[in-house]
């Protein structure tokens, strides 16, 4: 009688699991006889058959895979808790070549805000050293994982030997991860919807440095499901209140009345890292002050 090899019969989580395994399948599979049935397609496994899972009817198979490998990687690790970097990819670090410029009007201003690489370095430092306190469950860096300001926001964290999140994307032009992203906390994305989900989910706080438009539709993603009650208020703060004000005239949407004069107070605007770490650490104080009261109230 032939036997499993199977050589735990308990699942990660504990749990008393008899059957054989897909990898173990999957192995399986690999090594049996080249036939001409067995060398089509169609005797593919279908969990490893790229070809199948590329389809277009498993597409909302492939939403769910890329959101759940990120959470499940995520929960593994223990992280309760992020902070979100969100800014533009083209802002050189302070002495470095505007890459990205197309005229010299471009290379001044984004040579300029190179100020904001140096904020976001020094703002994930001081998240990530609140973090370490935490054993590195909660106030954990994520960003983008490009280069400019998302790498700003990593190497920070890595310059106090912090561990902090990439959440790449498949563009048309190459992006590689920055090279100070923590590699197991790497991740690639082909759905930017799934993406921005992995963003929130875990958010403590949202910072937005200057950007493009990347950058723009992630603020107003984050600021509309704090609008219509879909998130939770958390301090969604915007570095360059200059820049901001400039590009976009948030008073004037209030006044035209396409939005309502409070929903301008759902964002904060600050120049330098301190300022921002003070509000989250003021918010958060004040939060834990009132949940106190309420627990009082109740006992």
């Amino acid at each position: 009688m032939a036997k499993l090899k199977k050589k735990n019969l308990r699942r990660k989580d504990g749990v008393w699991d008899p059957l054989a395994d897909s990898a173990q399948d999957k192995h399986r599979a690999s090594v049996v006889p080249q036939t001409p049935q067995s060398a089509n397609p169609a005797y593919r496994l279908a969990y490893v058959d790229d070809d199948f899972l590329c389809r277009e009817e498993l597409r909302p198979v492939r939403l769910q895979l890329e959101l759940l490998k990120v959470e499940m990687m995520l929960a593994e690790r223990g992280i309760k808790s992020t902070v979100v970097m969100f800014g533009g990819a083209r802002i050189p670090a302070p002495g470095q070549d505007a890459w990205a410029a197309r005229n010299e009007i471009q290379r001044a201003n984004l040579e300029a805000a190179s100020v904001y690489y140096e904020e976001a370095r020094k703002f994930a430092r001081m998240c990530s050293e609140r973090s370490a306190e935490l054993d590195y469950k909660e106030y954990v860096v994520v960003t983008g994982g490009g280069p400019g300001v998302m790498e700003a926001g990593n190497r920070g964290a890595a310059d106090v030997g912090a561990p902090s999140i990439g959440l790449n994307i498949v563009l048309p032009h190459e992006q590689a991860p920055n090279p100070y992203v923590t590699p197991e906390l790497s991740f690639n994305f082909h759905y930017f919807a799934i993406r921005k989900m992995h963003f929130l989910l875990r958010a403590k706080a949202v910072t937005v440095f200057p950007g493009g438009f990347g950058t723009l539709d992630e603020l107003f993603e984050t600021v509309t499901l704090m609008q219509t009650g879909r998130m939770a208020l958390v301090p969604l703060i915007l570095f360059g209140k200059e820049f901001w004000h400039k590009i976009i005239d948030f008073d004037a949407l209030a006044a035209f009345g396409t939005i309502a004069p409070g929903d301008v107070e759902l964002m904060q605007f600050v120049e330098t890292a301190d300022e921002a770490w003070n509000i989250i650490v003021d918010f958060y104080e004040k939060l834990e002050a009132e949940n106190v009261a309420v627990a009082a109230a109740h006992s």
